[in-house]
């Protein structure tokens, strides 16, 4: 039983897990659950969509906080004294 809530199927691709493949490459929240539900898109049940959807949410809340973090960055930019 603890295997299949801590290791499930689904999130698994033979010897690789999704979330070793995460902490491995050390993603955020966003970026690791953009990972999870491709990983089990039509794993976990046969229709994909849902967990497509939900991928793009994370990856869409990931730009805009990247997109924020970069036009942050233009408007103090180093060497600009108020």
């Amino acid at each position: 039983m603890t295997a299949q809530i801590n290791h499930p199927d689904y999130y698994r691709a033979g010897k690789f897990e999704c979330s070793d493949y995460i902490e491995a490459f050390d993603l955020n929240f966003n970026l690791g659950n953009v990972i999870k539900y491709v990983t089990r898109a039509g794993r976990k049940a046969d229709d994909a969509v849902p967990d497509l959807q939900k991928a793009r949410v994370y990856l869409e809340r990931e730009i805009a906080r990247v997109s924020l973090k970069r036009a942050t960055e233009l408007l103090v930019a180093p060497g600009i004294t108020e």
